[in-house]
């Protein structure tokens, strides 16, 4: 690694998103060359290029022979399986983390929604009706505590949701890949999330998934979408899964066979859904999801937040810092995983 490490910022970024970034060390040296496309990428990169945050990167690793580390402003790399980068032995990290905070409190709301009838209420509301005795049954809550709230996938949101979910008395579990692994070793912002793996009351594998499902009030998808979990929830985990209990997800909507969430929930064998994400994407306007009145749809914005890039920087500077010590980065991207 040479004496000076040159950073190149293709992202948009403030003087004094840039002054952070050079405020790391004196040995960096950063140029903020924001561009659109991976095409204008190439055109800045510079024999000394070493380091590159960017999110268009769909350029040929071979006009940056210097390059060394790509660290994304986004968690999820599914899309970076088709690109020349995920065939070259560039160091990718990922943003895995930075959406904590917002998609926490996302689920937190669509569980209290949902167990609090509030879309039924909202409909009422609509109507101008006020419930009548008979409607108010319908509308009895269930509490949050002592629900049973099951995490598949235990990493950086999946323990903020444990962490907030624990708050409000819920019984948590959790699914890895590897159960043992309890300890998280990603990034998070700080005071967030479960990083000694404490909360869950039991780890599953994935080969009892089955029986995970037959055990959680509520279950999250907090998963990467690759070859081995596309599809994880399909009909007979539906199945699985109790009549009154809610699916949310907030992963990739190619973790669900839509199909059969469809049916399930139009025969009512399942509770309800809260549906960030969906396959297709956008959701077609004939899905039968969108009159589904035990269903919550919302467009992909989990984890919009006013405070997006500040913590990708705050993950981008602590990364900066263990390169330039030698030390191993965080959230750097398993090739082999998908993620």
């Amino acid at each position: 690694m040479s004496e000076q490490v040159h950073v190149l910022c293709a992202e948009q970024l403030d003087a004094a998103q840039v002054a952070r970034l050079r405020g790391v060390s004196d040995r960096l040296v950063v140029e903020a060359r924001p561009v659109k496309t991976g095409a204008e990428l190439e055109q800045v990169f510079t024999p000394q290029t070493e380091v590159l945050y960017a999110d268009q990167v769909d350029f040929d690793p071979q006009r940056a022979p210097g390059l060394r580390w790509l660290q994304v402003p986004f968690a999820g790399v599914d899309n970076l399986q088709r690109l020349p980068i995920w065939q070259s032995s560039l160091q990718i990290t990922s943003a895995n983390g930075v959406h904590a905070i917002q998609i926490g409190e996302y689920v937190l709301m669509t569980i209290l929604a949902h167990m609090h009838c509030l879309p039924q209420m909202q409909r009422l509301q609509w109507d101008k009706t006020w419930a009548r005795a008979e409607q108010r049954a319908a509308l009895m809550p269930t509490e949050l505590r002592g629900a049973v709230l099951g995490i598949i996938g235990y990493g950086a949101i999946g323990r903020e949701v444990a962490r907030l979910g624990a708050s409000f008395g819920m019984r948590i579990l959790a699914t890895q890949r590897t159960p043992e692994a309890q300890h998280f070793n990603g990034w998070t912002p700080q005071g967030t999330g479960d990083p000694d793996g404490s909360l869950p009351e039991r780890y599953y594998p994935l080969t009892e998934l089955h029986a995970f499902l037959q055990a959680c009030d509520v279950v999250l998808l907090a998963l990467p979408l690759t070859p081995t979990t596309r599809h994880i929830i399909g009909t007979s985990e539906l199945a699985a899964m109790r009549p009154d209990a809610l699916l949310v997800n907030i992963g990739r909507g190619g973790l669900i066979d839509q199909a059969a969430l469809e049916e399930a929930l139009a025969h009512k064998t399942l509770g309800g859904a809260a549906l960030d994400v969906t396959d297709p994407e956008p959701l077609t306007p004939t899905s039968p999801l969108w009159s589904m009145p035990n269903v919550i749809i919302t467009p992909h914005i989990a984890g919009m937040t006013q405070s997006y890039t500040e913590r990708v920087l705050d993950l981008f500077t602590e990364n900066l810092r263990r390169y330039l010590d030698g030390q191993p980065l965080l959230n750097v991207v398993e090739r082999q995983l998908g993620y």
